[in-house]
Protein backbone atom coordinates (compact mmCIF):
# COMPACT_ATOMS: atom_id res chain seq x y z
CA UNK A 1 0.00 0.00 0.00
CA UNK A 2 1.36 2.99 -1.10
CA UNK A 3 1.01 6.43 1.05
CA UNK A 4 0.75 10.17 0.86
CA UNK A 5 1.68 12.69 3.44
CA UNK A 6 -0.73 15.85 3.94
CA UNK A 7 0.65 18.74 5.63
CA UNK A 8 -2.20 19.31 8.25
CA UNK A 9 -1.97 20.23 12.10
CA UNK A 10 -2.40 16.65 13.12
CA UNK A 11 0.07 15.17 10.26
CA UNK A 12 -2.48 12.46 8.94
CA UNK A 13 -1.21 9.98 6.67
CA UNK A 14 -3.89 9.16 3.46
CA UNK A 15 -3.54 5.82 1.72
CA UNK A 16 -4.26 5.71 -1.68
CA UNK A 17 -8.01 5.57 -0.94
CA UNK A 18 -8.60 8.61 0.72
CA UNK A 19 -8.81 6.29 4.38
CA UNK A 20 -7.05 8.30 7.16
CA UNK A 21 -4.34 6.62 9.22
CA UNK A 22 -4.34 7.30 12.85
CA UNK A 23 -2.85 10.99 13.70
CA UNK A 24 0.00 11.42 15.81
CA UNK A 25 -1.67 12.95 18.49
CA UNK A 26 -5.30 10.96 18.57
CA UNK A 27 -7.06 14.45 19.97
CA UNK A 28 -10.56 13.04 22.18
CA UNK A 29 -13.29 15.01 22.46
CA UNK A 30 -16.70 14.61 24.32
CA UNK A 31 -20.07 16.95 23.75
CA UNK A 32 -23.01 16.85 26.36
CA UNK A 33 -26.59 18.02 24.49
CA UNK A 34 -29.18 17.96 27.11
CA UNK A 35 -31.32 15.93 24.86
CA UNK A 36 -30.59 13.51 22.01
CA UNK A 37 -30.14 15.72 19.35
CA UNK A 38 -28.74 18.57 20.81
CA UNK A 39 -25.11 17.78 20.48
CA UNK A 40 -25.73 16.40 16.87
CA UNK A 41 -27.02 19.52 16.19
CA UNK A 42 -24.50 21.82 17.70
CA UNK A 43 -21.50 20.03 16.77
CA UNK A 44 -22.45 17.62 14.07
CA UNK A 45 -20.08 19.08 11.01
CA UNK A 46 -17.03 19.26 13.74
CA UNK A 47 -17.83 15.97 14.68
CA UNK A 48 -17.36 14.42 11.20
CA UNK A 49 -14.67 16.40 10.62
CA UNK A 50 -12.64 15.26 13.89
CA UNK A 51 -13.64 11.44 12.70
CA UNK A 52 -12.23 11.73 9.35
CA UNK A 53 -8.79 12.80 10.38
CA UNK A 54 -9.22 9.74 13.24
CA UNK A 55 -9.94 11.44 16.06
CA UNK A 56 -11.99 9.99 18.81
CA UNK A 57 -15.61 12.27 19.28
CA UNK A 58 -18.75 10.72 21.45
CA UNK A 59 -21.80 12.60 21.59
CA UNK A 60 -23.37 12.46 25.15
CA UNK A 61 -27.53 13.00 25.77
CA UNK A 62 -27.16 13.75 29.60
CA UNK A 63 -31.29 12.59 29.30
CA UNK A 64 -33.19 10.23 27.53
CA UNK A 65 -35.48 12.62 25.99
CA UNK A 66 -38.83 10.15 27.21
CA UNK A 67 -41.60 13.80 26.90
CA UNK A 68 -39.36 15.10 23.53
CA UNK A 69 -42.66 14.18 21.55
CA UNK A 70 -46.47 15.56 20.82
CA UNK A 71 -47.82 11.83 20.22
CA UNK A 72 -45.28 9.31 21.92
CA UNK A 73 -43.72 9.32 25.72
CA UNK A 74 -42.27 7.17 28.23
CA UNK A 75 -40.29 4.33 27.33
CA UNK A 76 -41.20 3.76 23.92
CA UNK A 77 -39.94 7.30 23.11
CA UNK A 78 -36.83 6.80 24.90
CA UNK A 79 -35.35 4.08 23.05
CA UNK A 80 -36.59 5.21 19.96
CA UNK A 81 -34.43 8.40 20.21
CA UNK A 82 -31.69 6.21 21.58
CA UNK A 83 -31.75 4.39 18.82
CA UNK A 84 -32.04 7.59 16.47
CA UNK A 85 -28.96 9.41 18.46
CA UNK A 86 -26.78 6.04 17.55
CA UNK A 87 -27.63 5.85 14.13
CA UNK A 88 -26.84 9.72 13.84
CA UNK A 89 -23.50 9.11 15.45
CA UNK A 90 -23.11 6.09 13.17
CA UNK A 91 -23.31 8.09 10.31
CA UNK A 92 -20.93 10.95 11.73
CA UNK A 93 -18.35 8.25 12.25
CA UNK A 94 -18.29 8.67 16.43
CA UNK A 95 -19.69 7.27 19.27
CA UNK A 96 -23.03 8.07 21.44
CA UNK A 97 -24.15 7.43 24.47
CA UNK A 98 -27.70 8.52 25.80
CA UNK A 99 -28.22 8.57 29.84
CA UNK A 100 -31.39 7.20 31.65
CA UNK A 101 -32.51 10.26 33.65
CA UNK A 102 -35.89 11.40 32.24
CA UNK A 103 -36.24 14.58 29.88
CA UNK A 104 -37.28 17.69 31.82
CA UNK A 105 -35.85 16.93 35.02
CA UNK A 106 -32.23 17.40 34.81
CA UNK A 107 -31.02 18.81 38.27
CA UNK A 108 -27.37 19.93 39.44
CA UNK A 109 -26.72 17.64 42.06
CA UNK A 110 -23.97 16.06 43.49
CA UNK A 111 -24.58 12.23 41.95
CA UNK A 112 -24.99 13.80 38.87
CA UNK A 113 -22.34 15.89 38.55
CA UNK A 114 -20.24 12.37 39.24
CA UNK A 115 -21.76 10.92 36.77
CA UNK A 116 -20.28 13.63 34.64
CA UNK A 117 -16.53 14.16 35.92
CA UNK A 118 -16.70 9.80 35.65
CA UNK A 119 -17.64 10.01 31.73
CA UNK A 120 -14.52 13.38 31.19
CA UNK A 121 -12.34 11.17 33.37
CA UNK A 122 -12.93 8.20 31.09
CA UNK A 123 -12.77 9.37 27.80
CA UNK A 124 -9.46 11.38 28.75
CA UNK A 125 -10.77 14.59 27.34
CA UNK A 126 -9.15 16.86 25.40
CA UNK A 127 -12.08 19.10 24.53
CA UNK A 128 -15.99 19.42 26.47
CA UNK A 129 -18.68 20.71 25.05
CA UNK A 130 -21.96 21.48 26.36
CA UNK A 131 -24.51 24.15 26.87
CA UNK A 132 -24.38 27.60 27.97
CA UNK A 133 -25.79 27.67 31.63
CA UNK A 134 -27.99 30.91 30.51
CA UNK A 135 -30.60 28.73 28.20
CA UNK A 136 -34.18 29.00 27.72
CA UNK A 137 -34.86 25.60 28.33
CA UNK A 138 -33.99 23.95 31.81
CA UNK A 139 -32.45 20.91 30.66
CA UNK A 140 -30.04 23.02 28.78
CA UNK A 141 -28.98 24.88 31.94
CA UNK A 142 -28.72 22.61 34.26
CA UNK A 143 -26.48 20.28 31.86
CA UNK A 144 -24.19 23.11 31.10
CA UNK A 145 -24.13 23.76 34.93
CA UNK A 146 -23.05 20.36 35.53
CA UNK A 147 -20.50 19.88 32.67
CA UNK A 148 -19.14 23.02 34.24
CA UNK A 149 -19.26 22.61 37.47
CA UNK A 150 -17.14 19.20 36.51
CA UNK A 151 -14.62 21.35 34.66
CA UNK A 152 -12.39 21.50 38.41
CA UNK A 153 -13.09 18.14 39.85
CA UNK A 154 -12.21 15.50 36.86
CA UNK A 155 -8.73 16.48 37.32
CA UNK A 156 -8.77 16.04 41.27
CA UNK A 157 -7.29 11.91 41.88
CA UNK A 158 -9.90 11.24 45.10
CA UNK A 159 -13.01 13.14 43.33
CA UNK A 160 -14.72 9.66 42.27
CA UNK A 161 -11.18 7.54 42.35
CA UNK A 162 -12.63 4.66 40.60
CA UNK A 163 -12.19 6.66 37.51
CA UNK A 164 -8.42 8.07 36.77
CA UNK A 165 -8.39 11.41 36.72
CA UNK A 166 -7.62 13.81 33.49
CA UNK A 167 -3.82 13.90 32.72
CA UNK A 168 -4.48 17.81 31.59
CA UNK A 169 -7.41 20.42 32.66
CA UNK A 170 -9.85 19.66 29.38
CA UNK A 171 -10.31 22.40 27.60
CA UNK A 172 -14.16 23.21 27.91
CA UNK A 173 -16.36 25.22 25.02
CA UNK A 174 -19.66 26.45 24.59
CA UNK A 175 -22.51 26.25 22.03
CA UNK A 176 -23.68 29.03 20.54
CA UNK A 177 -27.13 30.37 21.51
CA UNK A 178 -28.61 33.51 21.15
CA UNK A 179 -29.93 34.75 24.92
CA UNK A 180 -27.92 37.79 26.13
CA UNK A 181 -28.41 38.25 29.58
CA UNK A 182 -25.74 38.59 31.76
CA UNK A 183 -23.92 38.15 28.62
CA UNK A 184 -24.46 37.07 24.95
CA UNK A 185 -22.09 34.52 23.15
CA UNK A 186 -19.21 35.17 22.05
CA UNK A 187 -17.24 32.88 18.96
CA UNK A 188 -13.84 32.36 20.26
CA UNK A 189 -13.42 29.97 17.26
CA UNK A 190 -16.20 29.49 14.61
CA UNK A 191 -15.29 26.79 11.91
CA UNK A 192 -16.19 26.10 8.33
CA UNK A 193 -18.38 23.09 7.92
CA UNK A 194 -18.89 23.74 3.96
CA UNK A 195 -17.15 20.40 2.90
CA UNK A 196 -18.91 18.17 5.48
CA UNK A 197 -22.61 19.91 5.23
CA UNK A 198 -24.56 16.75 3.19
CA UNK A 199 -22.82 14.49 5.65
CA UNK A 200 -24.24 16.42 8.67
CA UNK A 201 -27.58 16.57 7.16
CA UNK A 202 -27.37 12.85 6.24
CA UNK A 203 -26.90 11.89 9.80
CA UNK A 204 -29.45 14.47 11.09
CA UNK A 205 -31.85 12.63 8.81
CA UNK A 206 -31.76 10.07 11.44
CA UNK A 207 -33.32 11.95 14.09
CA UNK A 208 -36.79 11.45 12.87
CA UNK A 209 -39.06 12.17 15.91
CA UNK A 210 -37.10 15.70 15.81
CA UNK A 211 -36.50 16.91 12.35
CA UNK A 212 -39.23 15.40 10.87
CA UNK A 213 -41.92 14.95 13.62
CA UNK A 214 -41.50 17.94 15.52
CA UNK A 215 -40.49 16.85 18.40
CA UNK A 216 -42.30 17.80 21.60
CA UNK A 217 -43.36 21.19 19.70
CA UNK A 218 -44.86 19.14 16.44
CA UNK A 219 -48.20 18.47 15.17
CA UNK A 220 -49.85 15.88 12.95
CA UNK A 221 -49.70 18.41 9.77
CA UNK A 222 -45.58 18.08 10.43
CA UNK A 223 -42.85 17.30 7.55
CA UNK A 224 -42.55 13.93 7.86
CA UNK A 225 -46.70 13.71 7.64
CA UNK A 226 -46.62 15.63 4.47
CA UNK A 227 -43.49 13.91 2.94
CA UNK A 228 -43.74 10.18 5.02
CA UNK A 229 -43.45 8.66 1.53
CA UNK A 230 -41.05 10.51 -0.06
CA UNK A 231 -37.64 10.35 1.69
CA UNK A 232 -35.33 12.03 -1.50
CA UNK A 233 -37.94 15.31 -0.83
CA UNK A 234 -37.68 14.93 2.95
CA UNK A 235 -33.70 14.97 3.26
CA UNK A 236 -33.85 18.26 0.39
CA UNK A 237 -36.64 20.16 2.82
CA UNK A 238 -34.32 19.77 5.90
CA UNK A 239 -31.23 20.21 3.73
CA UNK A 240 -32.66 23.72 3.38
CA UNK A 241 -33.47 24.03 7.27
CA UNK A 242 -29.65 23.55 7.97
CA UNK A 243 -28.59 25.61 5.42
CA UNK A 244 -30.36 28.39 6.93
CA UNK A 245 -29.40 27.54 9.78
CA UNK A 246 -25.74 26.77 9.78
CA UNK A 247 -25.71 29.65 7.35
CA UNK A 248 -27.00 31.87 9.91
CA UNK A 249 -24.55 31.14 12.42
CA UNK A 250 -21.92 31.85 9.39
CA UNK A 251 -22.99 35.16 8.89
CA UNK A 252 -23.08 35.68 12.61
CA UNK A 253 -19.72 35.22 13.55
CA UNK A 254 -18.21 36.27 10.18
CA UNK A 255 -15.70 37.92 12.01
CA UNK A 256 -14.49 35.07 13.54
CA UNK A 257 -14.19 33.09 10.46
CA UNK A 258 -12.18 35.73 8.55
CA UNK A 259 -9.84 35.71 11.82
CA UNK A 260 -9.64 31.89 11.47
CA UNK A 261 -9.30 31.57 8.05
CA UNK A 262 -8.35 34.76 6.02
CA UNK A 263 -10.69 37.62 4.42
CA UNK A 264 -11.02 35.51 1.05
CA UNK A 265 -11.66 31.95 2.90
CA UNK A 266 -13.56 33.22 5.51
CA UNK A 267 -16.36 35.50 3.58
CA UNK A 268 -16.77 32.65 0.92
CA UNK A 269 -18.25 29.91 4.41
CA UNK A 270 -21.40 29.87 3.76
CA UNK A 271 -22.14 26.82 6.68
CA UNK A 272 -20.78 27.12 10.10
CA UNK A 273 -20.53 25.81 13.71
CA UNK A 274 -18.70 28.36 16.65
CA UNK A 275 -18.22 27.73 19.55
CA UNK A 276 -17.06 29.89 22.99
CA UNK A 277 -14.29 29.01 25.66
CA UNK A 278 -15.78 28.82 29.22
CA UNK A 279 -13.50 30.56 31.80
CA UNK A 280 -13.56 26.92 33.91
CA UNK A 281 -11.50 24.75 31.87
CA UNK A 282 -6.98 25.19 30.45
CA UNK A 283 -7.72 29.07 28.51
CA UNK A 284 -5.88 27.61 25.10
CA UNK A 285 -3.87 29.78 22.70
CA UNK A 286 -4.25 30.32 19.53
CA UNK A 287 -2.47 28.00 18.04
CA UNK A 288 -3.40 25.38 20.75
CA UNK A 289 -7.14 25.88 19.24
CA UNK A 290 -5.87 25.53 15.96
CA UNK A 291 -4.46 21.95 16.94
CA UNK A 292 -7.69 20.88 19.24
CA UNK A 293 -9.08 21.92 15.71
CA UNK A 294 -7.08 20.43 13.09
CA UNK A 295 -8.95 22.28 10.22
CA UNK A 296 -6.95 25.01 8.80
CA UNK A 297 -4.54 24.26 6.39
Amino acid sequence: MKYIVLTLTSLLLLDVCGQAAVPKRVLRVIAFGAHPDDAEFQIGGCAIKWAQLGHKVKLVSVTNGDIGHWKMAGGPLAKRRTAESKEAARRMGVESLVLDIHDGEIMPTLENRKIIARLIRAWQADLVFTHRPHDYHPDHRNAGLLIRDAAFMSGVPFYVPDTPPTKRNPVFMYFPDRFTRPYPFQADIAISIDDVFDKKVKALDALESQVYEGGANGSAITLIQRKANDPVARLEILKARWTGRNGSIADRFRDSLIKWYGPEQGKAVKTAEAFEICEYGRRPSQAELKELFPFFK
